[in-house]
Parts: C-alpha cells; sequence; structure tokens
C-alpha cells in the first residue's frame, strides 16, 4: 500500500503559483474586498430572510438537495460551515450593491446603446476563395441553387453543415464591424454580397432582424455589465499590498 500523502496549505499556494493562477486569485480576492467595503459605505443591510433565499439558491445551483449532499459538498471544497455563510454573504450583498449602484441606470444605459442589443438570425458560409464565393452569391441570387445547397456543400464543421450555417440570434456587438454595419442596413430576409475580413470570404444570408426588448433578461445583463465594469475600474485603482504567511516568494 502507498504511503499516505499530506497537503499543506502553503503545497496549496506553490501549486496555486506553479500554475500562474496568482494574479487570477488576487483580482478575485481584491474583487470581494471592494464589494464589501462599498456596501458597508453605502450602508447596505442584510436579513436573515434574504440569507436563506441566497443560501437555497446556491444549493439548488450545485443540487444539493439535502443536509447530507451540502455537508459532502463542503467536505470535499474543504470549507466550513462558516465559510459558506460567507459565501451566502457575499452573493447577497454584491447583488444589493449591484442594484443599489445601477438599478436606476439601467434604462437610460438601455434607450442610450439600444442599437448594441439589436439581434440578427442569420446564416454564414466562410470561404478561401472570393471568386467561389462571388460565383456562389449569383447562382444563389439567380436560382440555380439555395443557400442551403452551399452550405451543405462548403462547410466543413458537420455541426454547422447540418444547420445550413445557421449561428442563431447574434447581438451586434457580436459581429466585426464590417459585417454588422452591413447586416442591419439591409431588409431581411436577405442575402449580402460576400464580404471579406481575417476570418475568409463571408457568404451571409440575414433572415431576421430582431428590435430590442428592455425585458428582464437584458435589464439585469445590462446591471450586470455596469456592475463588472465598476469592479474592474475599482480593482485598477487598488493600491495592492500582498501579504502571505509563507515562505513562498511570489516574485
Amino acid at each position: 500500500m502507498s504511503q499516505p500523502i499530506t497537503i499543506t496549505k502553503e503545497d496549496i499556494l506553490q501549486q496555486v503559483q506553479y500554475s500562474c493562477k496568482i494574479p487570477e486569485v488576487v483580482e478575485q480576492i481584491v474583487s470581494r474586498k471592494v464589494i464589501i467595503a462599498a456596501a458597508e459605505e453605502a450602508g447596505i443591510q442584510v436579513e436573515t430572510e434574504e440569507l436563506q433565499t441566497v443560501a437555497d439558491q446556491i444549493r439548488l445551483v450545485h443540487q444539493l438537495n439535502s443536509a447530507d449532499d451540502t455537508w459532502k459538498w463542503l467536505e470535499k471544497h474543504h470549507l466550513s460551515l462558516d465559510d459558506f455563510e460567507e459565501i451566502v454573504y457575499t452573493n447577497l450583498i454584491s447583488n444589493k450593491l449591484l442594484s443599489h449602484l445601477f438599478a436606476d441606470q439601467v434604462e437610460p444605459y438601455f434607450f442610450e446603446n439600444q442599437l448594441n442589443y439589436m439581434g440578427v438570425v442569420m446564416y454564414e458560409v466562410i470561404f478561401s476563395d472570393e471568386d467561389l464565393a462571388l460565383e456562389l452569391f449569383y447562382s444563389i441570387k439567380e436560382g440555380e441553387m439555395s443557400f442551403y445547397d452551399v452550405a451543405h456543400n462548403y462547410i466543413e464543421d458537420k455541426e454547422l453543415r447540418r444547420k445550413g450555417g445557421y449561428l442563431g440570434i447574434l447581438r451586434r456587438r457580436d459581429l466585426k464591424p464590417e459585417i454588422s454595419a452591413a447586416v442591419f442596413a439591409v431588409k431581411p430576409p436577405q442575402m449580402l454580397k460576400p464580404i471579406v475580413t481575417s476570418k475568409g470570404v463571408n457568404l451571409i444570408l440575414v433572415e431576421e432582424i430582431i428590435q430590442p426588448q428592455l425585458d428582464d433578461k437584458l435589464r439585469y445583463k445590462i446591471i450586470s455589465d455596469l456592475f463588472t465594469e465598476w469592479i474592474v475600474k475599482e480593482v485598477k485603482a487598488v493600491e495592492l499590498v500582498i501579504n502571505l504567511e509563507s515562505d513562498i516568494p511570489l516574485a
């Protein structure tokens, strides 16, 4: 039987260092400290019922359907009950701070940037040969073949070929500027003349333009994006001092 292996906190820290994860972990620590400090400064309070709700949500996400499941999960991640309560508190305080800072900014931001949230349902085939792309473009225009035929014959990726080049619903920000400008200028359904990009020659069929609606999903995305931008800015402004009780150098 092999000898047991003891792993210490120093071993874990060393592995984090060897995995080049120190900057990522430090950023997460600073973000958490920034959020807690900002929440305290704003006077944000939490109620026991709110903590219980968030705890239940975390259990649901991790499929912890019983007390035994929860204890096993804590043991697996080397967390105490106090650690779990701190995770719950941080999640709750983050959401309350997010709402406190940006809830009133969502609608103005949406109306100022709603073009960025327009969606497009589109199909795409990418060629390396511009002449071939143009030839097929005109063949489709003249009714000699369909876009589906082209996608079926020229897309290498099996799953994308099965979908006829369907890319789903994309936002303006998901597209290269030269493609975005052309896509959102047409009246669908319409096929675009091949566009040359860094990826190749793009033959695109625009099926539908979707006007943005400020529903709950988009509202949450906007407020989350604003909060993320705020955190990044705050973290960059922090004067960072790393103090570890360890002989492991962080140079």
